[in-house]
């Protein structure tokens, strides 16, 4: 993302609206933004209107008032002078968009956001098996972000003991080696608004798998946030609730999947259409 020299007025309505406090004054009061903490995610674009006013006599105007101590400043909720520019991003650092910006359809996956289709229900895929857990670990949040160097630290780990990645995660996708954790070298340096990382285990290694992510969590530059599911008998027990509870996790249920996916299950595909 750019601010447009030419067209600041050094209104600063840009400047709250950052996620990630990228964007500020200038000692010209004009509005810039720090392209290392910029993550591309095009809020400040999509949260201002914007009106078309004439930059330099607009800059008069303001400059005119401030001597004899008023004030000109446009609604806080626009950009007067269309001075926020999106730019043509090119790897790496188009990543940041990707992971960042809610309104883009990741590649690797065809959805929007920064996981899979799992994440949200098991329906689509029957991914996860009885006796299984994924579990989903996810860096970053709104006004503190991740460079991806941090993230490796932590897939380093989870390698280590044996965590099996989602192929189509996004994260994955970006990994030189699944069996170490590594990660592309020239997007490590790449910071996102927040980014997921999918595992499975089995529910007999949760323990030993969320204890892993206890320590990581305590090493992490960032906020880590933890979620796990599983699928539930036929009496609608599941074994989560008094592991996570034993673990000190607090718990609640954050959603109840009826089994009402996608008509492409195994068990309905042969299903005559009435």
């Amino acid at each position: 993302m750019k601010i447009s020299k030419e067209k600041c007025v050094g209104c600063a309505n840009c400047v709250p609206v950052c996620t990630v406090g990228a964007i500020y004054i200038g000692e010209d009061g004009l509005a810039e933004i720090n392209a290392d903490t910029c993550v591309e995610c095009h809020n400040c674009y999509r949260s201002l209107s914007f009106e078309h006013l004439l930059p330099g006599i607009t800059r008069t105007i303001r400059k005119i008032l401030k001597k004899i101590n008023l004030r000109f400043q446009p609604d806080p909720d626009v950009c007067p002078t269309e001075a926020i520019v999106p730019e043509d991003l090119e790897w790496p650092r188009i990543v940041r968009r990707a992971f960042s910006d809610p309104m883009v359809t990741h590649e690797s996956t065809g959805v929007h956001g920064r996981g899979t289709e799992e994440v949200k229900t098991n329906d689509v895929s029957h991914r996860i098996k009885k006796g299984e857990a994924g579990v989903v670990v996810e860096f970053g949040r709104p006004g503190i972000g991740v460079y991806f160097r941090e993230v490796q630290k932590a897939t380093r780990v989870m390698a280590a003991a044996g965590a099996r990645f989602e192929q189509g995660n996004p994260v994955t996708q970006m990994m030189i080696s699944q069996a170490t954790g590594d990660i592309r070298e020239d997007v490590l340096d790449e910071r996102v608004l927040s980014c997921i990382v999918e595992i499975t285990t089995t529910i007999k290694d949760l323990t030993h798998t969320l204890n892993v992510l206890k320590e990581i969590c305590k090493a992490a530059e960032t906020v880590v946030s933890i979620g796990v599911s599983t699928i539930c008998d036929e009496d609608g027990k599941e074994p989560l609730r008094d592991i996570l509870t034993k673990e000190g996790y607090e718990t609640g249920w954050a959603k109840v999947n009826l089994g009402l996916g996608r008509a492409s299950n195994a068990s309905i595909t042969n299903r005559e259409s009435i």
